[in-house]
């Protein structure tokens, strides 16, 4: 009865409609409850039209001061989110205007930009991955099937939900790259039938590129793997073209160049159209910002790249819970996802070896390689750790899923492929059909449900975790601290702005959800203190100690990612906490219990 389904429009688009719902639902579940990081602070502060360089620096401020950047400004148009983004940060402007034309629909949470608003917009576009997922495995391999695995694994991807749940431009990036794929493929297949790129797809992939580009400067890589894929056709065409010119009778291909012409055109009008950002480019990578990637110790380790790419891989497909819970769960759940790779990789290792007959699988399979490669390329010789972030990686996300869905297919369909002799399998072939026969649907169902195990463990926040974790470290403060609170940074850039200020805001929902009496200390909302760092200087210490001065005590000093040099602290009566505290992500914290200055 499935078979017979199977041929019948209106159950493809029921089944399309069910992955649709289950990858909305997962992007959508506890959407907001998650706190906030620095990168989603950017995105709340610029989408509104705001900077950061309104937050006074070198003095105490207090807590409605560290969050008026999180205000709406009615008078802040399209006009200030450009300026703001291209003088304070080192993105390109498109999504954070889309996001603030959107951000303009929803009312705000005691005054302040609704998080839940920013990171829906992302969701959405996560959401529209998944039939844009089922469309591009059509178009590449002509097959409902396909397309039906690929919308189902995107719809479950942990990785994909991951990205979903971010206030970020991630997801639409991933959209653009599926349509970009999509008119690579179609120029593939236009040069081994010898014929020319259709107009309108040429205008289309100009389009699409140059508005990646716009949406995020990695999509440059994702151009980058394309010409690497290209490269390779036009070698291998060239060659057909020498063959024919000097051995007619090997050939009777015509001269490649009438096709390539369009295609020469492509290329142009991308150039043209990433030139435009070329300034914003030179200023990013000599920005501050910027300056974590980039690790001069990186050889010692070298090997640590590579499993991080392995690692980002994987959570693509699967991902059990590894953060938040005790360490013995935590091993038994790395011990489960390894077995269960160690299972899944010869399914996924024979159906490519199969699925290399085809020309969409080997287009696929050299883009994922050729990203992969750019990758470890500036990271090894640049000294640029590209591997060190997981959502980077999602250049070559979408082709990974596309890959899978083909392989998934063919494991599905491996009783029915084995049987049609007329096929023409070689007997290599017929022993890795026999052998995903064996597998067959069963395997099938298994990885989806690992797939969706892994999108729950990022929905329950037991994977994939926000870098930083002000729920934990605001509770301590308040549970420690009885005083009045002085909580100090070293400031670089906005980055510890927004470290900052999520502090700020885990304050601001705790006095809101408590009783005031229910609070430690619901007299001293805490003051906050962004001493500017120069390069090579302590001038972030001076400004503390001068800040400190000007303070009433008793006061408890919590230093927060802050130089381990900061000396003079027992001089001014402040003295370290004796017991230990845990540790938090993403905030190194130090306490100091500063008493009156006064000789009694």
């Amino acid at each position: 009865m499935l078979k017979a389904l199977s041929h019948r429009g209106w159950f493809h688009f029921l089944l399309l409609l069910v992955w649709l719902a289950i990858g909305t639902g997962l992007r959508f579940t506890h959407l907001a409850s998650k706190p906030p990081w620095t990168d989603e602070f950017a995105t709340l502060v610029f989408s509104l039209g705001n900077g950061f360089r309104t937050i006074p620096l070198d003095q105490a401020i207090a807590l409605d001061t560290l969050l008026l950047p999180l205000q709406p400004n009615p008078e802040s148009g399209i006009g200030a989110v450009i300026h703001h983004l291209m003088t304070e940060s080192t993105h390109p402007p498109v999504y954070f205007v889309i996001n603030h034309l959107w951000m303009q629909l929803f009312p705000t949470a005691d005054g302040l930009a609704s998080l839940w608003a920013a990171r829906s917009l992302s969701a959405i576009f996560g959401a529209a991955s998944i039939p844009a997922m089922f469309g591009f495995g059509w178009l590449a391999f002509r097959s409902l099937l396909v397309g039906q695995m690929a919308a189902a694994m995107m719809a479950v991807s942990p990785y994909g939900i991951y990205l979903a749940q971010e206030a970020r431009h991630y997801t639409l990036a991933i959209l653009l790259i599926i349509a970009s794929l999509s008119c690579l493929v179609i120029a593939t297949r236009t040069i081994h039938c010898r014929i020319p790129l259709p107009t309108w797809v040429g205008l289309t992939w100009v389009g699409v590129n140059s508005l990646g580009i716009a949406i995020h400067y990695f999509f440059t890589l994702t151009l980058c793997a394309e010409a690497l894929v290209l490269l390779r056709f036009w070698i291998l065409d060239f060659e057909f073209w020498i063959n024919r010119k000097f051995k007619p009778e090997r050939s009777a291909r015509t001269t490649p160049h009438p096709l390539w012409w369009r295609i020469y055109a492509v290329a142009a009008g991308t150039l043209i159209g990433g030139l435009v950002w070329l300034p914003a480019w030179q200023s990013a990578s000599g920005n501050r910002v910027t300056q974590w990637i980039y690790d001069g110790e990186l050889l010692s380790h070298w090997l640590a790249a590579i499993a991080r790419v392995l690692g980002w891989i994987i959570t693509m497909l699967s991902l059990l819970p590894v953060e938040g819970i005790t360490l013995p769960i935590a091993l038994v759940s790395g011990l489960g996802l390894l077995i269960f790779v160690f299972w899944a990789l010869p399914i996924f290792i024979y159906g490519i070896r199969i699925q290399l007959a085809r020309r969409e699988t080997q287009v696929l399979g050299s883009y994922v390689l050729a990203a992969i490669a750019l990758f470890l390329g500036i990271t090894y010789g640049l000294s640029a750790d590209l591997t060190i972030a997981a959502r980077y990686h999602f250049v070559y996300f979408p082709a990974v899923i596309i890959l899978v869905a083909a392989v998934l297919a063919l494991c599905w369909d491996a009783a029915n492929l084995a049987a049609r002799t007329e096929l023409g399998w070689t007997t290599r072939q017929q022993s890795l059909l026999h052998f995903l026969k064996a597998r067959g649907k069963k395997a099938v169902a298994l990885i989806l449900l690992m797939g969706l195990i892994g999108g729950l463990t990022v929905v329950l926040n037991l994977g994939y975790q926000k870098v930083e974790r002000p729920d934990l470290l605001v509770p301590i403060m308040q549970e420690t601290s009885q005083v009045p609170i002085l909580i100090a940074t070293a400031h670089k850039t906005h980055e510890q702005t927004g470290e900052m200020m999520n502090l700020g805001l885990g304050f601001k929902r705790s006095y809101r959800s408590l009783e005031p009496a229910a609070t430690s200390s619901p007299n001293y909302p805490p003051l906050f203190l962004l001493a500017h760092q120069e390069l090579n200087s302590n001038n972030s210490t001076i400004t503390l100690q001068k800040t400190l001065k000007q303070l009433p005590r008793p006061l408890d000093l919590w230093l927060v990612n802050f130089p381990r040099g900061a000396a003079g602290l027992e001089a001014q009566n402040c003295f370290a906490h004796s017991q230990s505290r845990p540790k938090v992500n993403g905030y190194k914290y130090r306490l100091y219990h500063c008493l009156s200055t006064e000789p009694s």
